[in-house]
């Protein structure tokens, strides 16, 4: 999974220019136009875990059958399809004991 800056960041307000519609200053308004969508997130993000998997199966492959010769390459693949897959169930976990603590609320 390739962990990149947009990935990382949160989305950052920002401020409202004061104009003549009686806007104080200091609002804060989210620039929601190039901001995905928490499904798009989700989505890319388990498209990336399973491109890494199938990565390190073809380079695990092409190393039994020779095409490859860089046993490192291929053992750094493996982890990093490893540490992805790890990643993406420990994120399943939270978020469904996150579900079932808010099940459980009283209301």
């Amino acid at each position: 999974m390739k962990i990149t800056a947009s990935n990382t960041q949160l989305i950052q307000p920002k401020v409202s220019p004061i104009n003549n519609n009686n806007v104080a200053e200091g609002v804060l308004k989210l620039d929601d136009k190039n901001t995905p969508s928490f499904s798009e997130r989700l989505s890319s993000g388990l498209d990336q875990v399973a491109n890494s998997q199938n990565e390190a199966a073809k380079l695990a492959k092409n190393f039994e059958l020779g095409a490859e010769n860089d046993l490192a390459r291929v053992m750094v693949g493996q982890q990093v399809s490893s540490l992805a897959f790890q990643l993406t169930l420990n994120v399943r976990n939270k978020a469904l004991s996150a579900y079932k603590d808010i099940m459980n609320m009283p209301v």
